[in-house]
């Protein structure tokens, strides 16, 4: 089960773990997506945001309206959610303009 976890850390933590799997050449058993601040982590994850991720994990590459149907919202609403969710890095989209969320489950933290 491929899992990311979106949480907050400081950008010298973040480099201190990559030089770390760098060294070492082991990563983490986990993705991760980190963000500067709680704040910029809620003004990117909103509620809406969140069950959205929750429904596409495991759902390999799906249309914009497709993943409105699934969460029974309005497709402009879900486009708008999809394109922060783009430009914050945590879906991709696909040569064909499918969206993509890679992983099998989703986790947020703030330490």
């Amino acid at each position: 089960m491929k899992t990311v976890i979106l949480d907050v850390r400081t950008p010298a933590d973040a480099m201190a773990d990559f030089t770390q799997a760098w060294n070492t050449g082991k990563s983490e058993k986990s993705d991760r997506i980190s963000f500067a601040s709680p704040e910029l982590l809620w003004r990117v994850l909103t509620a809406k945001r969140w069950e959205l991720l929750k429904i596409l994990c495991g759902a390999g590459s799906v249309s914009i309206r497709e993943a409105a149907r699934r969460a029974g919202r309005d497709v402009k609403a879900v486009h708008s959610d999809v394109t922060a969710l783009l430009n914050a890095g945590i879906l991709t989209r696909t040569d064909k303009g499918r969206i993509v969320f890679p992983y099998d489950e989703v986790k947020a933290g703030i330490t």
